[in-house]
């Protein structure tokens, strides 16, 4: 949950020694006594006797603690015992990060030196601080923001990754962290003396590679992203009774704006999503179209700024968290969304907001070299594994066309393969220039991969292709090939629910849906009254970021009219 465009900035020496922070006065600024006076009908006082702690690393952060008296040190303590001093922080600071506005696991030790006060704010009163205090929920923002930054940066916190750094299974797990912004270490059992321990005593096969240690000191054998993410604390259990005013299905851009704007505006919402916040486009390099940055920013960057603004107005995440099945039935008055983990949410709306999954092209052995050399989105940890490589990119819109630019930072040269005889048609002109002025960059335009080789079978080392114009094929020692097709839409949880889609798999909406409920339907419901579809799910819709956005925070004003039209009694 890291902007990380917010990371940059002069480094300063601070707190444990060793230990360098990034803009420092900003990561830990000190409140005046004004501002503490303000802040203390938001939080109750809390006294620590010497050697206390106010929270431990791996349970649920009671919230923001401002210092009042005394000091508090901050360590990191992971999983294989080992403690490191962080920082110190006194009267006028205060002890938090972006996690705890919605209350999640502690990523540090925070213990009492001497006797000391402080003054509690829980996170739903940080939250509503954050909010009416503008200036000062600013600055403190600022700083939650920041404090994950650092600990991302340095691997503080967080579970410990142990296995060969460039495997499968370490880069899947790698990756899901990655992309939701979570800390943590890796460490590779040929060069950490702990590392080769901790593998000789828990696995009797490379398949139980990588083993995650965390913070508890609790050992996972490979596990999935799901089990990591129980483990570490990202999702919880049962959603209990609860009733929502909205579910959103699918963390992309669209689900984030509808998320900001309907819990700004005082909506309860749950935002859920299978794999990460972000959706494709937070696997964007770089995008330099998009309104207000006229430097480009990275997807990331863009969606985790989102991300932060949905949990600063209460909206509920649970990553990863799939839908299943959507019971439209509505025996309560209410929705009931069906979890692959087997609960149920309730709810009185649903957005559709669940985006498309990678198309698969039919490529001979594909499936087999999925995560072995074949990859569907280019982030730092891709691009690691293809330094001074020739490497290989499939597509010719602008997903991929970022990718080839960023990669080519990276690779000894980007083989770009095009189905078509040019990229106008499907690609910005700013990155068409962009991609003709790389070096090292190759078109081949009216070519196709065929098929995927490795000689031991387990790594790709070759790709075959052609020209569309001739039958003859071309073998190429390629070891990394990034595909960037299209996508398929992620509505086959909607099966049997009543919300039509069009031949494509796209959920219809609007005067299309062929609705006959005696009313106007509003541009973005879907044939089920309460259901709507926003982003790329959604037939018709423009594919591009900024449409995405723009529909998430224009559904919010149909949301109302439902929500309001069915709380007014019926005559």
């Amino acid at each position: 949950m890291a902007d990380h465009d917010d990371a940059n900035g002069n480094a300063d020496n601070g707190g444990a020694p060793g230990r360098v922070f990034q803009r420092r006065e900003q990561t830990f600024p000190e409140l005046t006594p004004s501002e503490i006076a303000r802040m203390r009908q938001f939080g109750e006082l809390r006294s620590y006797r010497h050697g206390e702690m106010l929270f431990e690393t791996g349970k649920p952060g009671p919230g923001m603690f401002v210092v009042l008296s005394g000091h508090v040190a901050l360590t990191e303590r992971d999983g294989l015992g080992h403690v490191t001093p962080i920082i110190e922080q006194g009267p006028g600071q205060f002890l938090a990060e972006i996690g705890q506005l919605s209350g999640r696991n502690a990523l540090v030790d925070g213990q009492a030196e001497g006797d000391v006060e402080t003054l509690l704010i829980p996170p739903e009163r940080l939250r509503a601080l954050l909010v009416a205090e503008a200036d000062l929920g600013e600055r403190i923002m600022r700083a939650l923001i920041l404090r994950r930054v650092n600990l991302i940066q340095d691997g503080a916190g967080g579970p410990v990754l142990i296995g060969p750094a460039n495997s499968t299974e370490m880069i899947r797990l790698q990756g899901f962290l990655v992309r939701n912004g979570f800390p943590h270490h890796v460490l590779d059992p040929e060069r950490d003396h702990d590392a080769a321990e901790l593998i000789a005593r828990y696995t009797p096969s490379p398949d139980d590679w990588p083993l995650v240690v965390a913070s508890d000191g609790s050992v996972l054998r490979n596990p999935t992203e799901t089990e990591l993410a129980r483990a570490i604390g990202m999702i919880g259990g049962s959603r209990g009774r609860k009733i929502y005013d909205v579910a959103i299905v699918g963390c992309g851009p669209a689900g984030l704006a509808t998320a900001v704007y309907a819990a700004s505006e005082g909506l309860s919402v749950a935002l859920l999503d299978s794999r990460s916040f972000g959706g494709q486009a937070g696997a964007s390099a770089r995008i330099e179209n998009y309104f207000g940055f006229p430097t480009g920013i990275s997807g990331h960057a863009l969606t985790a700024r989102a991300f932060n603004q949905a949990q600063k107005f209460g909206a509920e995440v649970m990553i990863p968290v799939s839908a299943t099945t959507l019971d439209c039935e509505r025996r309560d008055g209410n929705f009931l969304l069906e979890l692959d983990s087997g609960d149920h949410l309730r709810s009185r709306a649903v957005v559709v907001a669940s985006g498309a999954r990678y198309r698969r092209p039919e490529i001979e052995n594909l499936a087999h070299f999925e995560g072995r050399g074949v990859w569907y989105w280019a982030s730092p940890i891709e691009a690691r594994l293809c330094a001074a490589q020739e490497v290989a990119l499939v597509g010719g819109g602008n997903s991929a066309g970022q990718a080839a630019v960023f990669l080519s930072a990276h690779a000894r040269k980007v083989l770009m393969i095009i189905r078509g005889g040019g990229l106008g048609a499907s690609m910005s002109r700013y990155l068409i220039e962009r991609i003709e002025a790389t070096p090292n960059i190759e078109l081949m335009f009216n070519a196709e991969v065929v098929a995927l080789e490795g000689d031991h079978d387990a790594t790709l080392e070759r790709i075959r292709w052609r020209s569309r114009l001739s039958p003859e094929e071309i073998v190429t020692e390629i070891r990394n090939l990034f595909l960037f097709v299209g996508a398929d839409p992620a509505t086959g949880w909607l099966e049997g629910c009543g919300v039509t889609r069009d031949r494509g798999g796209f959920v219809v909406t609007g005067a299309q849906s062929e609705q006959n409920q005696g009313r106007p339907v509003p541009t973005l419901e879907t044939s089920v009254p309460g259901v709507f579809a926003v982003g790329d799910v959604r037939s018709g819709s423009v594919k591009r970021v900024g449409g995405a956005i723009g529909e998430g925070a224009q559904v919010v004003a149909a949301l109302h009219s439902f929500l309001g039209d069915a709380a007014r009694p019926s005559l």
